[in-house]
Parts: structure tokens; sequence; C-alpha cells
């Protein structure tokens, strides 16, 4: 889905005030978000997404409800126009500063502390993604990688399965990290609420530990998300089940890039080798 069916899309659902040619275009990927006034509207990329866009509208109604800072549906109901799931949510303010870990860390001790909501959560399938990753990568990776992540993505399946929690499981946001948290004049916010789940809190720990490993962040950031939060994953015995599935399911995601960016295919084959060498110190990059 390109930018000017999104927007046909958006002019058929008449959501916005001002029509759609005026809608700015904020972001474009599963789904492209429009804004226009106080009016911020997603149109998802294809009619597979309508039952995720349904769950992540009760999910927004759930946490207003419980009093968690978090993006606000203006419409609890999501319309499906032309075959593209379209929602409507209440437009953020411009950010104050840029989301930090400890930001993270506050709202995930708020989500951490609610009971299952009235509706029903999936678990986080971390690992579910890897076989159409890996399929639509085709023949520009090595099959050798290939296989060798598929290898790991059942040998981690069956890990995770059997982990004994520290945290007690219950509701995760799935995709805890900075660029998922709004910083407005009244303060941090969730959004992106897509990956809610029912799962082990952990999966939410994890995602800021690997951060401090492979991405750069820095170790003091992660400390205050660690202080913030009030205890450290990396504490817990089963803390390199759930890295390894991360990280396994973050080398099969670049992989399905690599037939159209050479850069990808340069970072695929640069994580893959980070993975058979062993080594978990070696840096991991955007590209």
């Amino acid at each position: 889905m390109d930018e000017a069916r999104a927007r046909e899309v958006l002019a058929a659902a008449g959501v916005l005030p001002g029509g759609a040619r005026e809608a700015r275009l904020l972001a474009l990927g599963e789904n492209a978000v429009f804004a226009a006034g106080g009016l911020a509207v997603k149109v998802g990329r294809d009619a597979e997404l309508l039952g995720r866009a349904r769950r992540e509208l009760a999910v927004a109604v759930w946490l207003e409800e419980a009093g968690v800072p978090a993006v606000r549906a203006a419409d609890p109901t999501a319309l499906f126009v032309d075959g593209h799931p379209v929602t409507v949510w209440r437009r953020l303010p411009d950010p104050v500063r840029p989301a930090e870990p400890r930001d993270v860390a506050a709202l995930l001790r708020l989500v951490h502390a609610l009971p299952s909501p009235s509706f029903e959560l999936p678990p986080r399938e971390l690992l579910g993604g890897v076989e159409r990753w890996l399929r639509l990568a085709g023949d520009v990776i090595d099959p050798a990688d290939a296989a060798y992540l598929r290898e790991r993505r059942d040998g981690f399946a069956t890990a995770a399965a059997a982990l004994v929690p520290h945290l007690p499981p219950g509701p995760i946001h799935g995709d805890a990290l900075p660029r998922n948290v709004h910083v407005g004049p009244d303060g941090p916010v969730l959004v992106d609420l897509e990956t809610f789940s029912a799962d082990l809190r952990e999966h939410d720990l994890v995602v800021m530990a690997l951060s401090r490993d492979r991405y750069g962040l820095p170790a003091e950031a992660h400390d205050a998300f660690t202080a913030t939060y009030g205890w450290d994953v990396r504490e817990w015995d089963g803390c390199a089940v759930l890295r390894g599935a991360r990280e396994t399911a973050s080398c099969a995601w670049v992989a399905q890039h690599a037939p159209s960016n050479p850069k990808a295919l340069a970072e695929f084959e640069r994580r893959v080798a980070s993975l058979r060498d062993g080594d978990p110190t070696v840096r991991w990059y955007p590209f």
C-alpha cells in the first residue's frame, strides 16, 4: 500500500475534518497514519490487519478505563473501507522531549499491575513471523543462514514454552521500547498498542536488556530503566532464552528487506555471524 492508495481509502472513510487531501502523512508502514485537526487515522495495509485493529481499539478503551496513560481512541469501532481497516484516534500533542528508558519502565509498572481484560489477548508470538520473513528474503540470503535461523527458532520456541517466570504472567505491551512512548506536556503515554499480549511479563523487560547489549543503549540508561521498574530481568535464569528468541526474530525480520536493500543484506549477515560465533557483544545497527 503506497501513500496514494492510503489517501484513497482515507477519503472513502470520510472521518477527517477537511477531507483526505489536507491530512498530513505521519508514517507509512503496515499502517499509513494521517493527522488533521485533533484526530489521527490509521489505515491498515490489508484486510488481514482488521482483527488486530479491533483488538488495538479494545486495548485503548481498556487502558483508558484503567487510568493508564496511553493513546486514546476517538471512535471505539474499526471501519472496514475498500478492504482496509481504518481506526480513528485522538491526536497527541507535540512531544516536549524524546522518550527515555525510564519512561518506558514507569508505564510498564502500570501495565504489569493490571489484571487481564474482559476480552482475549493473544500470546506474544515473537517467532511467529520468522518463516514468512525468510520466505520473503528468497534466495538473496544464504540458504544455510535461513536453515540456521529456522533451527534456532524451533529450539527457542521449545525452550520458551518450558520457562518458569519470575513475575506473574499477564498483560504486556509486547514491544516496550522508547519509540513506543510519546512524552507530551502531561507526561509519557504508551502508543502503538498493536502488540499487546497476554504472556510472560519478562518479555517487556528483555527488550531493553537487548537494546543495551546489541543496539548501543548506554549502561546508565538501562540502569535507570531497571531502577524505575524495580527489577533487572538479567537476574532471571530464563533471560537468555527470551533474548535468544528475540534475536532470532530480529535477524529474520531484517532478512525480508534484503532483496531490495543491500544495507539490509549486510546487516543480516552481520547479525547471523554474531549468533553463529556466540558473541553477544557485537553491535547491531539499523539500516
